[in-house]
């Protein structure tokens, strides 16, 4: 995400329920809404004629950069988005952990239009293509962007990419000239230099799994809650399980923790513990929502049972419990890859799997009793009264958590 600082936001902006500003004014949208989703895919193409090499002439624009002019292609098919930009920042709050700073960051055109098409498009939206539903065309666009971003032409985007979203090069394995970068999605996945994320505080048991916007909650019931608001959302609708299911029941009662993966982060995911892969990786079908904390916390829509995931389960060896790593796919994300089998030792840090391209989620289930979260964590998912809560900026082995005593 592109992040701006309490001083650069000189207009409101944020989280429906952070003064219920983040989606005012997007239900009134209305003109091609998946034309204009379409054509910011097609720009991200290295072969159209104005993408120039600059990943914000496509799905990386942001709303901010629509004032400037910088997206007036827009104006043909969604002319409000003009005068929405020049009212309100468009994103969400997180906390930089250590300081309690709190950031704002903007969302993509994309996803904004993803999420319009989401909520409001079955009744709004007027598809071209006659009858075809809405998630036909999530999936359809997310696999071309993946057919746009395995292409070596797309090798030219990596350096817009690095300089929209400051990514530190000195920690790249591989520099970003390299050819180990056969196109843009080996770089999406790029791996880190080993000292890059080393575990901190390892006598706490548990520790980040990505680089990613966190929630963590002492039990399931919490996270829907104050969290994932959809009214379809259960430990058996995340793991495509039957109710009875002996999982369900284990981690019924369980924690729950939420690790939101922006375009901008490293995405290669990490052993959260020391443990052991109990059986190979189960993958369920679905469907290609972003999963921006707006949509999260809809309560008309379950975002992370509905959406394609990969299920890996875990065994803690100080505990002897059982950890459910579910690997949730997003809009425009490409595929979820597992670099680990059954029987696979872990260390604590050591990587799982990757995201190809796009932003996603990893959800962890923790059985009852063996975990307690690091109480600056639980203090920000938690919210006040009449607030929802903020997710906490973490990195790759940053302690996450204890066995209790």
């Amino acid at each position: 995400m592109v992040q701006l600082y309490e001083y650069e936001l000189n207009k409101p902006g944020g989280l429906e329920g952070d003064d219920k500003i983040g989606m005012l004014g997007m239900e009134k949208l209305d003109g091609q809404i998946a034309e204009a989703f379409k054509e910011s895919v097609e720009r991200s193409n290295p072969q159209h004629p104005d993408n120039r090499d600059d990943v914000t002439q496509g799905i990386h624009g942001h709303v901010h950069h629509f004032v400037s002019g910088h997206h007036s292609w827009l104006n043909k098919f969604v002319p409000q988005l003009e005068s929405l930009a020049a009212k309100y920042h468009v994103g969400n709050y997180v906390i930089i952990r250590g300081t309690n700073q709190r950031i704002f960051e903007s969302m993509p055109i994309y996803a904004r239009l993803g999420m319009h098409l989401l909520f409001y498009g079955k009744e709004q939206v007027k598809i071209l293509e006659g009858s075809k539903r809405v998630e036909e065309l999530l999936r359809e666009q997310s696999k071309r962007e993946g057919q746009i971003y395995d292409s070596p032409e797309s090798r030219k985007n990596i350096p817009s990419f690095i300089k929209t979203y400051k990514i530190d090069i000195n920690e790249l394995l591989y520099p970003p000239e390299s050819p180990e970068y056969k196109n843009f999605n080996e770089f999406f996945y790029r791996k880190l230099k080993p000292e890059a994320r080393p575990v901190q505080n390892p006598d706490h048991e548990f520790c980040s799994a990505a680089d990613c916007r966190l929630v963590v909650y002492p039990t399931v019931q919490d996270g829907q809650t104050f969290w994932i608001k959809g009214n379809e959302f259960s430990v058996p609708a995340l793991l495509g399980l039957g109710k009875s299911d002996p999982l369900c029941q284990m981690f019924e009662k369980g924690s729950l923790a939420s690790f939101r993966l922006a375009p901008a982060d490293y995405h290669r995911f990490h052993s959260p513990a020391d443990v052991t892969v109990v059986s190979e990786p189960r993958d369920i079908p679905g469907q290609y929502y972003t999963v921006n904390p707006q949509a999260i916390n809809e309560k008309d829509l379950d975002i992370l049972s509905a959406n394609k995931r990969s299920v890996l389960l875990l065994n803690h060896e100080a505990t002897n419990k059982k950890i459910a790593f579910i690997a949730v796919g997003a809009l425009l994300v490409g595929s979820i890859k597992w670099t680990v089998s059954a029987g696979s030792k872990v260390r604590s840090g050591d990587e799982l799997g990757y995201f190809a391209y796009g932003g996603s989620t990893i959800v962890t289930l923790f059985e009852p009793g063996m975990i307690e979260f690091d109480s600056d964590l639980v203090a920000n998912s938690v919210p006040t009264k009449g607030q929802l809560g903020i997710e906490t900026l973490m990195k790759v082995g940053w302690s996450l958590a204890k066995v209790p005593k």
